[in-house]
């Protein structure tokens, strides 16, 4: 921190013990801040010129005051939360408080100032307001939009270079740069960012970031303007405190103790297996510790998830087993004491590849700590978890323009929701995405040159349990051109986590060229492997996991579940122990009571011996 934010620190917190704010002026100017934190991320999908920003939702809003820390955000991917911090912090730090004018824009997408991955590109502003206390104009609050590009230049298309040997293999590095300065834009600063992108429309969505940015800085200004600036201040101080005391006293009432657990990512992109995570967490009064020592730490390991990236994946976690009415602003963040051992995979040495490993080990992250607490919190313990490797990268040419294309295969498909005490797991995606979109067939069909021909829930693939996981997904789609195939699959060797007596869910499962005679099944990362016009592609997505014993599964709800053809009739005596009489086809099935208590006693006497 340099000498002007440590006056800028010295100042608030005299004015922190001078506040006068109430709590419902503090809440009105925190719903305020929450709805432009909206309007910048509908701004983006309503403006950005490439499918992955403009249907996926792939974007996280947030303000910070003019500390860095966060005050408010929209709802988005949830390990956005953090990774839209930090490069905001590292730009206040390396370049000080009075680099920041108004007017200005800045970017930034490193992974090791702060931010998940390159694909992640940060657009942030500063918000300016007459201070009538110090009779200045200064720097009050930062509004800031982060999304997910398709491409960042590097070795190969699509912004995953799985088997890149560093970070400079991924892409390009951008750890902060002005594009806008005092208004007036910085056509060499965009030019080089476009440069540096192969995809032409990139430039379209930056731009549309930085209209949101511009937008929030206007919208922010009128808040400034009607509460003025004492009162936006106190406010946000009012929030962030007001966070950290929930918080703390939702943890309280948490048992005390050391809670531990272990998972397991199945391989890295070249095929090393068993990357391992460890976690203890201490719960003492309010005070609550997570500690990743004994966490992977293999240097040949090509698996590793930022500091700012576990940070997200942790706090994405932890928020989803607690009061959702806690503000998620610095206050909740910062109750968390976080250990992360430099060198292991959740914290790598400087340099190392992160583009896969953003989301595996990342998002095991929420996993293990789930594992850690199921037996604490049972009625919360959901991990927020995906298994899904990376994006199925598709690249060829498109008739149509004679132009190369870069299909992320961003489409609709279900898979690795697990369920939660008292309700089986429904829908199509896990939470952890947040408000993550997925397109209809018909929106990609316009768009790639392919044609979907399946989207069908798998039956038996929802992990068993007193309350079922949700079905994976079987998903066929033809490639109408000759193209090639790039990424990297998980979670068939470790899918989804059962919880409390849960079993996991089915195991996922890609083979390209499928139905051909000759089809490739992908092991651990498939390295553009052809595909030709008219073959198909074949993902059988996991489920996601159970929870609770299923042999205390409602007979009726197993039942209800062959009729709806979540699970087999074979699957209710095998996974449930429910014996069903009578024919499916002809809707006539019904439970054989007095079968179905008999082998459930059976079962249960087996697992005693």
């Amino acid at each position: 921190m340099n000498v002007d934010m440590v006056e800028l620190a010295r100042s608030r917190g005299r004015l922190a013990e001078t506040a006068t704010v109430d709590p419902v002026t503090a809440e009105v100017v925190r719903d305020f801040m929450e709805t432009v934190c909206f309007e910048m991320a509908t701004y983006v999908s309503r403006t950005a010129t490439t499918p992955i920003l403009n249907q996926s939702n792939e974007r996280n809003a947030t303000i910070l005051d003019a500390q860095g820390r966060l005050a408010a955000l929209s709802v988005g991917i949830p390990q956005f939360m953090l990774t839209s911090t930090l490069p905001v912090r590292f730009a206040l730090h390396y370049l000080g408080v009075d680099e920041f004018r108004e007017g200005d824009v800045f970017v930034a997408n490193d992974p090791y100032h702060g931010g998940g991955h390159l694909p992640d590109y940060n657009v942030f502003a500063p918000v300016f307001a007459d201070d009538p206390e110090t009779g200045t104009r200064r720097m009050v609050l930062i509004s800031s939009i982060q999304c997910h590009h398709g491409d960042t230049g590097g070795a190969v298309p699509g912004g995953y270079n799985v088997t890149a040997n560093d970070v400079w293999g991924e892409g390009a590095r951008w750890p902060v740069l002005k594009v806008i300065d005092q208004g007036k834009e910085r056509r060499d600063v965009l030019y080089a960012l476009q440069a540096n992108n192969r995809i032409p429309d990139y430039i379209g969505d930056l731009r549309a970031q930085i209209g949101a940015a511009q937008l929030a800085t206007k919208r922010l200004g009128e808040l400034l303007d009607r509460w003025g600036v004492r009162t936006v201040e106190e406010s946000v101080d009012y929030m962030i405190d007001y966070a950290a005391r929930r918080f703390g006293e939702e943890v309280h009432r948490w048992p005390d103790g050391e809670y531990e657990a272990d998972c397991y990512v199945d391989h890295d992109p070249l095929g090393n297996p068993d990357i391992h995570l460890h976690v203890k967490i201490t719960v003492d009064g309010g005070d609550l510790t997570i500690d990743f020592s004994g966490t992977d730490s293999r240097l040949e390991i090509q698996a590793w998830s930022t500091f700012g990236n576990t940070r997200g994946y942790t706090v994405g976690q932890i928020a989803a087993m607690m009061d959702p009415e806690i503000p998620k602003n610095e206050g909740f963040f910062e109750s968390i004491t976080l250990a992360v051992p430099q060198g292991c995979v959740l914290n790598p040495p400087a340099g190392k590849p992160v583009s896969a490993g953003t989301h595996h080990p990342g998002a095991e992250v929420g996993e293990v700590i789930a594992l850690a607490l199921q037996d604490v919190l049972p009625d919360k313990a959901v991990p927020q978890v995906y298994k899904t490797g990376i994006p199925t990268v598709i690249v060829g040419i498109d008739p149509r323009t004679g132009q190369k294309f870069t299909d992320h295969s961003a489409e609709v498909y279900a898979g690795w929701c697990n369920a939660a005490k008292g309700m089986d797991a429904w829908g199509c995606q896990a939470a952890a995405f947040g408000n993550l979109w997925k397109a209809t067939a018909e929106i990609n069909e316009s768009l790639f040159p392919h044609v979907q021909w399946s989207r069908d829930y798998r039956t038996d693939s929802g992990g068993p349990g007193q309350w079922r996981g949700l079905c994976g997904s079987h998903y066929v789609k033809e490639s109408r051109v000759d193209a090639q195939v790039y990424t990297y699959v998980v979670g068939m060797k470790y899918p989804m986590p059962g919880i409390c007596g849960g079993h996991p869910g089915e195991p996922n499962k890609l083979t390209l060229r499928y139905q051909s005679d000759d089809p490739y099944v992908v092991q651990h990362t498939a390295d553009w492997v052809p595909l030709g016009a008219g073959q198909k592609i074949n993902y059988d997505y996991g489920g996601g996991g159970g929870w609770g014993d299923p042999l205390d599964r409602d007979p009726q709800a197993v039942l209800d579940d062959v009729l709806d053809e979540y699970v087999s009739v074979e699957g209710a005596e095998h996974d449930y122990a429910v014996v069903l009489t009578g024919s499916l086809a002809d809707l006539t099935l019904v439970i054989d009571r007095e079968a179905t208590s008999n082998l459930r006693d059976e079962r249960r006497a087996d697992r005693a011996l």
